[in-house]
């Protein structure tokens, strides 16, 4: 986790924001950009997000102008982070940080919150104690859904309010099967009820506007069509290759 003492260091820590307060900021604070992230393939920046004199909290800058092109996705990966979170937030699951498309410095993108986070953490780590296995059962089940190809240890987040957040959602709802993903240890295993009962509704209710309007026709079909399998196989998938992982792992 980042010291809040380190004057030299751009990530601030801040309390945890609701949904509801991240999503408002992420909207409409003005965003002074701090520098690009590493490691990052495509280009991606840390913001401040500024209401006047304040800066309640920062925010992750994916512009589509930065974007590497792509074989197997188009091009507006933003669409999807955005898309991710409507799914999340659909669902009633919260697992996505508030995330909007802004036409903003280098053009249109994608904004998320930052989560402050403690980076010692990831999925195997966190794995290790079993105290967040029904969150991760939870991202497991989104997964399938969202058909997440790049669902890196790395990307779950344990932030300070103890609850694990998924970033990097850019490559998901491809209508063709690429669930790549390091959450396998519930192959087989029961998807707990609520969970199949929340997707059933989610079903039946069909994707909501806003979340339809990112996705192809085709993207569409394909989203209800894998929630409605994982209700109607009651279990959580199996990855027969033993290939369906992303790398780096972390």
């Amino acid at each position: 986790m980042t010291d809040p003492d380190d004057s030299s260091s751009p990530f601030r820590e801040r309390a945890p924001l609701s949904i509801e307060d991240g999503l408002k900021l992420v909207e409409t604070a003005e965003l002074e950009l701090l520098g690009r992230m590493p490691w990052s393939s495509n280009a991606t920046f840390l913001c401040d997000l500024q209401v006047g004199s304040e800066t309640p909290a920062q925010a992750i800058y994916k512009p589509a102008e930065g974007e590497q092109p792509l074989r197997d996705f188009p091009s507006g990966l933003h669409r999807r982070e955005v898309a991710s979170f409507r799914l999340s937030q659909q669902l009633g699951w919260d697992l996505v940080p508030p995330t909007v498309e802004r036409d903003d410095h280098f053009g249109p993108g994608s904004v998320q919150l930052y989560i402050p986070a403690d980076y010692d953490e990831h999925y195997f780590t966190m794995l290790e104690t079993g105290a967040h296995n029904e969150q991760f059962k939870l991202l497991c089940a989104f997964d399938v859904v969202a058909n997440s190809t790049d669902r890196k240890g790395g990307h779950c987040l344990l932030g300070q309010d103890g609850r694990i957040w998924a970033i990097d959602n850019g490559l998901s709802f491809h209508e063709v099967p690429k669930l790549r993903t390091v959450i396998w240890e519930w192959s087989e295993e029961p998807v707990p009820v609520e969970i199949r009962e929340q997707l059933a509704a989610f079903c039946e209710q069909g994707l909501a506007e806003d979340l339809a309007e990112l996705l192809s026709e085709a993207e569409q079909e394909a989203t209800i069509g894998r929630a409605r399998s994982l209700v109607n196989r009651g279990t959580y998938p199996v990855d027969l290759t033993g290939r369906a992982y992303p790398w780096p792992l972390v």
